[in-house]
């Protein structure tokens, strides 16, 4: 299994909800060993000098563990219910796909696990109480599972508050739209203008004949391995050309990539290139950075809705999409033609860039926000915006390009005073943008 496999299933693992609990319990049946072993080899006898503290006897000390058990499981079992509710609720409210940020969610996994971690440890310490003649409590062990009580009590606390707050539609868009910002520094860390200005490759045609690699999974792209291609390329003396990219779907049988020349390639390279792409049955935000983006529009088209009507809603969608636009705008992005250790062209790949991230956030959200006066208003103002820390003449034409398209909508499904007000304010930014590449429409900005 290659490494984008290898992370694909560790992803898949950490995003589980049993994964957390899973630790958590094995975590406290080994304090729970622990703490008999050291009942058993320091003994009690330091706890009969500590006047404010009553033992506990075999009976007692069976009490005690049977009740704490007992009560973390059963609010265990309440626990999950009310994820499920939640879950439920923003599955419809916000979209099936958020879902995962959900099950991310590290302060609902670690709340289940602490209540089943408590419930094991009081198995593990009550099961080796005796009375009799041959008595042993474990003292150490009681105290312990008294403190971790305790604990659980106030990690109930904190996950009422914690539920109420995930649920919350403005910390739900925001936690997706840090993450969208941070992944776009985490993946393209160089500023423009920051170091020797680089003309970047550009795509060219493959030179020979090309032969085609069919696919042999149907599902999402997942993650591609640009590094192993390359050298794949470099051994057999190739060129490859990639016809998708992370988040994309791909049909079994389909072209996955060409090759050229083909005289120079083997049914088990194909195998090999294949083991490259990872493929599975959802779209992940792992390597899929407009998996992202396409969380944010979701939520923003349901907002906008009918059957929702939530306008202030799609006005942070709009915020955080501008956010993560103005991060993408302010960075260098790397060329479509990978080049090996040689510098010999190796890769064309279908790399994200300004365009193509316009084109899936604002361009998706065009027909919905078209249609209401507050939220037209306020994406030409994340525009205008955006448009000040955009570094190319091209990205501001492509601003202008997608302010023209949002105008000609607004022209269909907006009448009136809105219609005019929304034409104004999109004339007055095309204005400004017409001036120079380095335009800085301010004054667009603020709530709109």
């Amino acid at each position: 299994m290659t490494n984008g496999g290898l992370r694909a299933r560790w992803s898949a693992v950490r995003a589980s909800y049993w994964f957390v609990p899973s630790l958590m319990a094995l975590a406290a049946i080994a304090l729970g060993i622990v703490m008999i072993w050291a009942d058993a080899a320091l003994g009690s006898s330091w706890i009969s000098g500590i006047g404010w503290y009553q033992q506990v006897r075999a009976d007692g000390a069976r009490e005690v563990l049977s009740t704490i058990a007992g009560s973390m499981i059963t609010v265990a079992g309440v626990v999950f219910s009310i994820t499920i509710v939640a879950l439920s609720y923003a599955s419809a409210q916000y979209g099936p796909r958020v879902l995962t940020n959900f099950m991310t969610d590290r302060g609902n996994t670690a709340t289940l696990g602490t209540f089943v971690a408590t419930f094991l440890y009081c198995l593990m310490v009550l099961r080796t109480i005796r009375g009799g003649d041959d008595d042993f409590v474990p003292q150490y062990a009681v105290i312990v599972a008294m403190l971790l009580a305790v604990c659980s009590i106030g990690v109930l606390i904190y996950f009422i508050h914690h539920v109420l707050q995930s649920i919350h539609i403005n910390n739900v868009v925001a936690r997706i739209g840090r993450r969208l910002v941070a992944d776009v520094k985490h993946r393209f860390p160089e500023h423009i203008g920051a170091g020797p200005a680089e003309e970047l490759e550009q795509a060219r045609p493959l030179e020979g004949q090309i032969t085609s690699i069919p696919s042999e999974s149907t599902g999402y792209i997942q993650s591609i391995e640009s590094d192993e291609i390359v050298e794949l390329a470099r051994r057999k003396d190739v060129c490859i050309r990639m016809r998708y990219r992370p988040g994309d779907f791909v049909v079994g049988a389909r072209s996955l990539v060409e090759v050229a020349p083909a005289e120079r390639w083997s049914e088990d390279c194909s195998s090999e290139l294949r083991n490259c792409f990872t493929v599975g049955d959802k779209r992940t935000p792992d390597a899929d950075l407009m998996f992202l983006v396409s969380e944010l529009v979701e939520i923003a088209a349901r907002a906008l809705s009918p059957g929702v009507n939530d306008p202030m809603t799609a006005v942070t969608c709009l915020d955080w999409l501008g956010a993560g636009a103005t991060e993408f705008a302010s960075r260098r992005m790397p060329g479509p033609v990978r080049l090996d250790e040689d510098g010999v062209p190796r890769l064309i790949a279908r790399p994200n860039d300004f365009a193509f991230f316009l084109r899936l956030s604002f361009g998706r959200l065009r027909p919905y926000v078209a249609k209401d006066e507050l939220t037209s208003l306020r994406l030409l103002s994340v525009l205008g915006d955006m448009s000040s820390s955009c570094r190319s003449p091209d990205q501001i034409d492509t601003i202008r390009t997608e302010v023209g398209l949002f105008t000609e909508q607004v022209g269909h499904a907006l009448k009136g005073p809105a219609k005019r007000a929304v034409e104004k304010r999109s004339d007055e930014l095309q204005a400004l943008l017409a001036q120079s590449g380095s335009a800085r429409p301010d004054w667009l900005g603020g709530s709109a």
